[in-house]
């Protein structure tokens, strides 16, 4: 890829805040992204994001694309720090993580 084309795909997104952003939005990379690796065209993608043009969608795209290792890796440690902090909401409210798991659990049993 040459310089002028990763000048037009970077335009797109930008880093703010330790993330990933569609630049001039408050739409995170993230949740384009995992739209589309959940199948989603950029035309669905655009009807779920009012705020995103079709050509941010697409740059947003073209942006992952091009630099899947880099926003891959910080896919995983998003994804990773959510796990952590499930994983000390249940253990500092364990009553009520045990409330909701019994309610669950007979809200599954009353189906027919």
């Amino acid at each position: 890829m040459g310089e002028r084309e990763v000048a037009a795909v970077t335009h797109y997104v930008e880093r703010r805040d330790e993330a990933y952003w569609i630049t001039g939005s408050r739409a995170s990379l993230d949740s384009v992204i995992y739209a589309f690796l959940d199948g989603s065209s950029p035309e669905t993608i655009v009807d779920s994001f009012d705020t995103l043009s079709l050509a941010q969608v697409y740059g947003a795209i073209t942006y992952y694309l091009s630099h899947r290792s880099e926003v891959d890796a910080y896919l995983r440690k998003g994804e990773s720090d959510y796990d952590e902090l499930c994983r000390q909401a249940r253990a500092s409210n364990l009553l009520l993580y045990q409330k909701l798991d019994r309610l669950k659990q007979q809200a599954g049993t009353k189906r027919p």
